[in-house]
């Protein structure tokens, strides 16, 4: 693997720092069985939203239908 500075001028700490995350990453993927689907992440799963109530119709419904949560 070759990593190349292509712009900026980066101190040996920034450099070693950044190698690292680079190096872990690809450790981990190919830690993953490659018949294994991808983990999803939990931010983008509907269940996480199912569970509340919808905004009861009133006067300020309408502020209310966009986020659920506020």
């Amino acid at each position: 693997m070759t990593i190349k500075v292509v712009r900026g001028n980066p101190t040996p700490e920034e450099l070693a720092a950044a190698l690292a995350v680079v190096r872990a990453r690809a450790a981990a993927a190919s830690a993953m069985p490659s018949g294994a689907p991808a983990p999803r992440a939990s931010w983008s799963d509907p269940a996480r939203i199912a569970g509340r109530l919808l905004p009861q119709p009133g006067p300020t419904a309408w502020s209310r239908t966009y986020w659920p949560g506020a």
